[in-house]
């Protein structure tokens, strides 16, 4: 089983995942699946709100975590960074996601950071499951069942070194 996730500590409690894959797409096609509701909501979330810089959104992610964010900064097609805080929680995480051409196919990097050093096994399973369900949309398919998939991923996740 391939892990595409890497994870780190940032501190004692704080740590961060980071995915990258290449993606059978244009970086247009795939910067669409990132930042339009309609699309995200096929893959990873249902986002509802103010999605320009310095707005805020409500989201509900298929892997269960539900909480709001701020779009911080917007470069089509190329970066996306967002804030995000889980319903009842005072602690802000930051996603990034950065785009890059490869010929006819595009370099997807997404980092989160602020995570719970003591759960990052667990958010690199589901970041690692939203990846490949974000590959199965731009191909025309359907997201896998998040926990089943997940329980795949977990066990491999926990073993993975956290740098």
């Amino acid at each position: 089983m391939k892990l595409i996730a890497t994870l780190r500590a940032l501190d004692e409690t704080r740590g961060a995942v980071r995915i990258e894959d290449v993606y059978d797409t244009g970086i247009d096609d795939l910067w669409e699946a990132c930042t339009q509701p309609e699309r995200l909501a096929r893959w990873i979330a249902e986002v509802s709100g103010d999605l320009r810089i310095g707005g805020e959104f409500d989201a509900a992610f298929t892997s269960g975590w539900e909480g709001s964010g701020r779009v911080d900064a917007c470069e089509p097609p190329r970066r996306l960074v967002v804030s995000t805080w889980e319903t009842g929680s005072t602690d802000v995480g930051v996603i990034e996601v950065t785009l890059t051409p490869d010929g006819g196919k595009t370099i997807l990097v997404i980092e989160d950071r602020g995570v719970p050093v003591a759960q990052i096994a667990e958010h690199g399973a589901g970041w690692q499951v939203h990846a490949e369900d974000l590959a199965a949309h731009v191909a025309g398919g359907e997201r896998c069942d998040m926990k089943t998939r997940w329980n795949a991923l977990i066990a491999p996740y926990r073993e993975a070194p956290v740098g």
